[in-house]
Order: structure tokens, then sequence, then C-alpha cells
């Protein structure tokens, strides 16, 4: 059975009787025109190389053309056959720190790339490196947030990166132990897949006991790592033009609390990461890659077989006969006249008559 992949092109089928219209317009106004210096049978003797024909035959294999093009356009198929592929990899959700501490510069130098800027370029590196593997996304601050399921859909993956930032979370603080917890909750109920949890933080917590979260999510088999973010020596908070203050006015400093990142990383049986090193996301993918991999979904793919080459291949060679047929008469067929053999017997037949009355006068 044969259908289309996109039948909507087929209104361009309209066009053909608005073109053979047009064409037939096109010839009346030539003849009226030509009809102001003389009869047709006058003037078409003065245009010996024009062709009456040919301007038909021309029109006849445009129309075709256009068909063929519309035809391809609609992607013709005929049969399908299904493919089903076991997808095997890991269930990784990745919590990511939106707190105002995360705007700070993420190096020594104030002017440098945000934090959250860094999180989000290390991330975007780490999804493209995870085919094959579902993917969840999780947003903290004073508390934890679902901002994606788990998902194997990576470009939906980014599109939800993309649209962090630090003005998500209502409350204010470093819930890690939080995010930690909602991220547990958000992994399949499969005993068979191996799971991770990525947090990237400044590791900064105010509000929970992060380690311990960490512990239990071990104790479950789920593998907890962790990226900082953010530079040891301290970087002021941006805020509306000017750098968070305390009460007494002075600016405040945040500092990437790298001794809390190891402990959460220790504790989860997972690694800690530096994110501001260059090879960051290959640590990271190498410590993932060393999880065992187990069947995820059963991905059912139909394709389709084409048929549109076909109509392509016929196409071009409508397309070549364009280019080879001529307006004018061909050379080689002048003498001959298929369509007005009729008179032309009959005018030699006259021509004879007339030679025969003057043999005899002669005579």
């Amino acid at each position: 059975m044969i259908n289309f992949a996109h039948p909507q092109y087929f209104y361009l089928l309209l066009l053909l009787p608005a073109l053979v219209l047009l064409f037939i317009w096109n010839r009346r106004d030539r003849r009226n025109r030509l009809q102001r210096y003389g009869k047709r049978d006058s003037i078409e003797p003065l245009m010996p190389e024009v062709s009456r024909y040919k301007p038909w035959i021309r029109l006849v294999l445009e129309l075709l053309l256009l068909t063929m093009v519309i035809v391809v356009l609609a992607r013709p198929r005929a049969g399908s056959s299904k493919t089903t592929t076991q997808v095997h990899g890991i269930e990784v959700m990745v919590a990511v720190d939106v707190s105002n501490s995360m705007n700070a510069s993420s190096t020594e130098n104030p002017q440098d790339v945000s934090r959250l800027q860094r999180a989000k370029m290390i991330l975007q590196k780490l999804i493209d490196r995870l085919d094959n593997n579902k993917v969840g996304l999780i947003v903290f601050a004073g508390n934890a947030y679902m901002q994606m399921p788990m998902t194997g859909d990576a470009a939906s993956a980014k599109l939800f990166l993309n649209g962090i930032s630090t003005n998500m979370a209502p409350t204010q603080g470093t819930a890690i132990g939080a995010a930690i917890n909602l991220a547990m909750n958000g992994f399949s109920q499969s005993k068979k897949s191996q799971k991770a949890i990525i947090i990237i933080t400044d590791g900064e917590n105010f509000e929970d006991d992060a380690v311990d979260a960490a512990k239990q999510a071990a104790k479950l088999g789920v593998q907890v790592d962790v990226i900082g973010v953010g530079s040891t020596t301290g970087a002021p908070i941006p805020m509306d033009g000017g750098y968070l203050t305390d009460d007494s006015g002075n600016p405040v400093t945040t500092y990437l609390n790298e001794k809390m990142a190891q402990e959460i990383a220790q504790a989860g049986k997972g690694v800690y990461i530096s994110g501001t090193a260059a090879d960051a996301v290959s640590t990271l993918q190498e410590t993932l890659d060393k999880l065992a991999k187990s069947d995820l979904a059963a991905v059912t793919y139909t394709q389709h077989d084409e048929q549109f080459p076909v109509f392509a291949v016929i196409a071009m060679l409508l397309l070549m006969a364009l280019m080879l047929l001529l307006e004018r008469k061909n050379p080689w067929l002048k003498k001959y006249n298929f369509f007005t053999r009729e008179k032309k017997e009959e005018s030699t037949s006259n021509e004879t008559t007339e030679n025969k009355k003057d043999d005899k006068r002669q005579q």
C-alpha cells in the first residue's frame, strides 16, 4: 500500500490548470498580435523556423515535470518494516545549585563567567556524551524542585538546562540534602538499572545534612558525584548592578567549600571533580562508564520503503528533454510536413494539372 509522508504538497497540483489557462491566454494573445500584420496564411511563410506544435509539446513536458517534483516532495512510500532496539545505559539525575551565590565568578577573576554558566557548559558537554542513558534535572536552593523528569531525550534535557537561572527558586539557601532525596524519588523502580546523582554546587550547604543523605543514597546503590564550581579564594555576589552586602553594608564573599563537596562525594561512594579542571567532563564520564549498563527501554523504529527516487529520475529525464527541445523547427524535419499532407498532395496535383494544360497550349 502506497502512502505519502507529506501529502499536503499535493495542493500544489492546483497550479497545473492555472498554468494551462495562462498558456492558452498567451497563445491567443500572440495570435491576436500577429493578425494586426495580416492574415495567418500570409504571415506564417515569413516565419519558417517557428514551430506550431512544439510549444504544446513543451507545455506537456513542463506539466509532467512539475507533477513529478510535487510527487517527490510528497515522498511516496510503499510498505514498512519495524525494528526494535534495546537501549542500554544508566539513569542519571543531575542536581544544579541555583542559589544566589552561583551568580558569583567561577574563578578568582570577578569578570569571568559565573558559576552557574560554567555549570551549564559542563552539563551540556556531559549530556552530549550520555547517549542511550536516561537523564533527569533538579534545581535547588533553599529547597529542591524537579525541573525535568527522567527522560532519554537529550535534546529536551538541553532545552531545560538552558532555561535554568537563579531566579527559579523562591527561597534562598543551599539544600543539597533535599536535592539528593528528591533525586532518589525521581529514579525508576527498576533494581537492574544502575543509578547516579550528579550535584553541581559551590558547596556552601546551610540547610540540611547533605553527607547523611549521600550515605543513604549509597546504601541503596546510588552513586553520588559532586562537581565543585567557584573559587576557594572567594568572590562577591552580583546583585542588581552591584554586589550583595550584609547588614553592615559590607560585600558578601562566597567561597567554594571543597571540603564539604568532597565529604558528600565520599559518603555517596562517588568522586569529587573541580569544575575548573580541563578534563572535568572526561573524568566524570569515565566514572559513569564504570557503572554496569542495563536495558532501559525497547525502542521501536518504523522504516518505510521510499519510492520518491523513481519519480526524481523521471523528473530529471523530463528536465533534460526540455533543455534539448527547441522552440523552432527541427532542421532535419523541415522538408517533412506531417500535419498538412493532404494539402500538399492537393497542391502537387494542381501543379501537375496546370503543367499539362500549358503543354497542350504549347502544342
